[in-house]
């Protein structure tokens, strides 16, 4: 009979684990410190080491569910059975709620090793709410990471309708002088904020890292991305 664990959970990890709620509401933790989601359509993956070490295997089948219950109490304390965990509260409140089976749960199977990276920049925080804002005002549902002579240029735009408004800005120099347009949906951008480090593959993979705290994504391209390397 496996004994239950009893631990806190920060507030830094109930706020990665909120930010995975955005690219899929289910989740399967594993036993270890990393916490890994990945999209129903397998075009988001994300992945965090956090500070805490999980004994037991859960899956939850409603996460902003779990953190609404979570959002009950004030300093919650977690117990983890083979089946369920209860969340108890400093004045004795708790709750039992109870694991999904992980078959009914979109899981990251094989771990994703990064191809040779053709282009790097980095993308500020500023950036990112710059990115989200323009496509939100413009009703926009793309973005373009592309070289412009000597520019590494983010542009949201509609590839479908190339007569709509578009809204661009620099990110970084294009040292190499590469040539390339990477297409990405926004709507796939859900990192949590914080400043990035952006590896991009030449075949259809981006790998975004957090500066600040151990979170990593990796977002898949459109299919008529191309780079055409230096000209």
């Amino acid at each position: 009979m496996t004994t239950a664990t009893k631990m806190e959970i920060s507030k830094e990890t109930l706020e990665l684990l909120k930010n995975f709620a955005s690219i899929n509401s289910n989740i399967l933790v594993k036993p270890g410190n990393k916490i890994r989601t990945i999209s129903n359509y397998k075009n988001v993956l994300a992945e965090a080491e956090v500070t805490e070490t999980f004994d037991t295997e859960f899956g939850i089948w409603d996460l902003n569910k779990l953190l609404g219950t979570v959002s009950l109490f004030e300093s919650p304390k977690f117990e983890f059975d083979e089946k369920k965990m209860v969340i108890e509260g400093e004045n004795g409140a708790k709750v039992v709620y109870f694991y999904s089976e992980p078959k009914l749960l979109t899981t990251v199977t094989k771990e994703l090793n990064m191809p040779d990276v053709v282009v790097e920049c980095n993308i500020g925080e500023g950036d990112f709410k710059e990115i989200q804002r323009a496509a939100s005002v413009l009703q926009l549902p793309d973005l373009k990471i592309s070289s412009e002579g000597d520019d590494i240029v983010m542009t949201v735009h509609d590839r479908k309708d190339p007569s709509t408004n578009s809204y661009s800005f620099s990110v970084g120099d294009n040292s190499e002088g590469c040539e390339f347009d990477f297409y990405f949906k926004v709507e796939n951008m859900k990192m949590i904020s914080g400043d990035y480090e952006v590896n991009i593959c030449e075949n259809r993979v981006a790998q975004f890292c957090n500066k600040s705290i151990d979170v990593k994504y990796w977002v898949a391209m459109e299919p008529d991305s191309c780079y055409k390397g230096t000209s």
